[in-house]
C-alpha cells in the first residue's frame, strides 16, 4: 500500500494498519517534508521517500492524503506508476472524475474522515465508483476500522453533506465546549474546572445518545423539567434560534464543500 502524503490522516491510517498486523515494510509513503519522513520512519518503521518512483508500482492500493490544492502537483509524477491500483482518497473537494483523469484509474473510493480518527473515534463517509469490487470495499472498511466508524453513501454528491456534518463536525463540538468554558468563567469557576466539566459533559451526553434507543430530542426532554434550570437554558436558546442557526451553519459548510469541488475540477 502506498500513501501520497504523510500528514495526520495518513498517520492515523498507517497506525491502524500496523496495530492490526500489517507489515510496516509493505507500506510506502511519499512525503516531501524531511522532518515528517523521519517521524514516519521512527514511529511506524515504514518506507518514507521524498519523491515518487517505481516503488509505487507494486502497490495494490494508493491512498491520496495530500492537501486538495496540491493534488495535481503530487499526482503528476505518480501517475505512470499507480494506474493499476485502487485509488483511495481522503482529500476534501477532489471529486472522483478528477482523480480518474490524473491517475487513469476508474477504481476509486473517496473517504471523508475527521480528526477524531487520530484517537480511534473518527467518523468517515465512504463512496465507491461502480468499478470498485466488493472485496475492495471490504478492504477499505478494514482500513478505516481502527480509526472509528464508517458509512457508505450511494451518491458522490452526498460526500459534501458528510464533509459538512462529520468532517467539519468536530469543530462544532469544540465551539460548544469553548462557549461552555466561557460561561463557567463568567460564573466564577476557574478555567481548569470549567474545561473539565464542559468536556466530560459533552462526552457523556454523546455516549449516552449513542447507547440509547431514544432520539436526541427525547433524551433532552427527559432532563428538561418545566420551570427548571435546564428549561431556562433551552428556552433561551430556542428564543435565540440557536438550533436553526446550527442547521444553517452546517448547510453553509455543505455549500462550501460543493464550491471547492467545482473549483478543483471534476
Amino acid at each position: 500500500m502506498a500513501f501520497i502524503g504523510g500528514g495526520n490522516m495518513a498517520s492515523a491510517l498507517i497506525g491502524g494498519l500496523v496495530q492490526t498486523g500489517t507489515s510496516a515494510a509493505s507500506l510506502v509513503v511519499v512525503e516531501p517534508v524531511s522532518e515528517q519522513r523521519q517521524a514516519l520512519r521512527e514511529r511506524f518503521g515504514v518506507q518514507a521517500q521524498a519523491q515518487a518512483d517505481a516503488a509505487l508500482a507494486g502497490a495494490s492500493v494508493v491512498v491520496w492524503a495530500v492537501k486538495p490544492q496540491l493534488f495535481q502537483e503530487a499526482a503528476a509524477p505518480c501517475a505512470r506508476f499507480v494506474g493499476g491500483a485502487l485509488q483511495l482518497s481522503v482529500m476534501a473537494g477532489i471529486r472522483s472524475a478528477a482523480i480518474e483523469a490524473a491517475t487513469a484509474s476508474a477504481r476509486i473510493v473517496r473517504a471523508m474522515p475527521n480528526t477524531p480518527a487520530l484517537i480511534g473515534q473518527g467518523m468517515a463517509g465512504l463512496f465507491a465508483r461502480a468499478s470498485v469490487s466488493g472485496d475492495e470495499r471490504a478492504l477499505v472498511e478494514r482500513l478505516f476500522a481502527p480509526t472509528g466508524r464508517s458509512v457508505w453513501v450511494a451518491d458522490e454528491a452526498d460526500l459534501d453533506a458528510v464533509t459538512a456534518l462529520s468532517g467539519s463536525g468536530p469543530a462544532y463540538g469544540f465551539y460548544l465546549i469553548e462557549a461552555m468554558v466561557e460561561a463557567a468563567r463568567r460564573m466564577g469557576l476557574d478555567e481548569a474546572q470549567g474545561r473539565e466539566m464542559a468536556i466530560q459533559t459533552v462526552l457523556g451526553a454523546a455516549m449516552l445518545a449513542q447507547q440509547s434507543s431514544l432520539a436526541p430530542a427525547a433524551l433532552r426532554a427527559q432532563v428538561t423539567s418545566k420551570g427548571g434550570t435546564t428549561h431556562a437554558a433551552i428556552a433561551s436558546m430556542e428564543a435565540d434560534g440557536v438550533k436553526e442557526e446550527i442547521v444553517r451553519a452546517v448547510l453553509a459548510a455543505q455549500a462550501r464543500a460543493r464550491e471547492l469541488g467545482d473549483a478543483f475540477g471534476g
